[in-house]
């Protein structure tokens, strides 16, 4: 297999961005599953950079409550699959107006979003569960190449290497998920709730996977949290039967993931484990880098859960009540 992302891209446009200014902020902007796919950028960078500072925004939160840091000091990097969501699109925009550089990760040359940034990165989405990863990949490796081109990143050759190999690992883990998928749809199909918990760089795929794959896509009612606040309330709910979602993390947080794990095994809820261990995930990338990657892998793998949900519910992934449908 050849996938992967263009980091030799990656490493240009951030040439262009840093070659005449000083950057001090970079600013994350996006909303639903686009905002999740930022995330991991922003993780990376909140541990990893010294001197720069991250910020994630929703892009609706983004426009109204202006952040008096936004100016010629600040990047913005901002997604949207189809470069048309109006939030995000005003978000550049005014980012602009600040005096704030822009990059945008969009899959559609040419849209409102592309022709609003300063830089437009445009990636894959239909070939296969690897190219769905591609706007995530290019949000992290933006991240990476920021830390490195403006101060140096400790880390830099280890996360290079880690982009090398994590999409056709990722690719691989969706196609071995296959019969696990189809379990899953069986027995979650009857579920009127379901319930998503992960932590690490992961914490905004447990976000996507409730907003967009279970309550957008499904109609399915869902809740997300962060295993470590498993015990801080979410605990409560837990008893016999009740269907939960854990996206498992290898790396820093993966004793954070157990410890709830644990606990639903204990009062034998109905859990899902998609754990990135399983699918190899320490072959590809080295373990000071690993918790980084956790995200390709449990978004690959979902995916394939999530299509099977939709064939054993027999709804498909693209039936929407009020989406594209009304003004709203």
């Amino acid at each position: 297999m050849d996938n992967g992302i263009d980091l030799g891209l990656v490493r240009e446009v951030v040439e262009d961005v840093t070659k005449d200014r000083v950057v001090e902020n970079v600013c994350f902007v996006g909303c639903g599953a686009s905002s999740a796919e930022l995330y991991p950028g922003y993780y990376f960078m909140k541990d990893e950079a010294k001197r720069l500072r991250p910020f994630h925004y929703t892009a609706s939160e983004f426009n109204h409550d202006q952040p008096a840091w936004l100016g010629e000091s600040t990047v913005v990097i901002s997604a949207s699959l189809g470069g048309t969501t109006p939030e995000t699109v005003e978000a550049n925009e005014r980012a602009k107006a600040a005096g704030a550089t822009v990059i945008s990760l969009t899959h559609a040359p040419g849209s409102p979003l592309a022709e609003t940034a300063d830089n437009a990165i445009v990636h894959g989405f239909e070939a296969n569960y690897a190219a769905k990863l591609e706007k995530l990949g290019y949000c992290l490796a933006l991240a990476v190449e920021l830390v490195e081109q403006v101060e140096g990143c400790a880390v830099y050759e280890a996360m290079q290497a880690g982009f090398e190999r994590v999409f056709d690992l990722s690719e691989q883990a969706a196609h071995e998920a296959r019969k696990l998928a189809a379990d899953f749809g069986a027995a979650y199909a009857d579920s009127p709730v379901v319930y998503v918990t992960s932590s690490g760089a992961s914490l905004d795929v447990a976000y996507s996977t409730s907003i967009c794959l279970m309550m957008e896509m499904q109609w399915v009612n869902s809740g997300h949290f962060h295993s470590g606040e498993f015990f801080h309330g979410p605990f409560e709910i837990v008893e016999e039967g009740v269907p939960f979602v854990l996206l498992m993390n290898d790396g820093k947080t993966r004793s954070v993931d157990a410890r709830a794990l644990t606990f639903l095994e204990r009062f034998r809820a109905k859990v899902a484990v998609v754990d990135a261990k399983d699918y190899g995930l320490a072959s590809a990338v080295a373990p000071e880098v690993i918790t980084y990657f956790n995200p390709f892998v449990h978004t690959a793998v979902f995916r394939t859960y999530a299509e099977a949900l939709a064939e054993a519910r027999a709804h498909p992934l693209t039936l929407r009540r009020y989406m594209w449908k009304l003004e709203y």
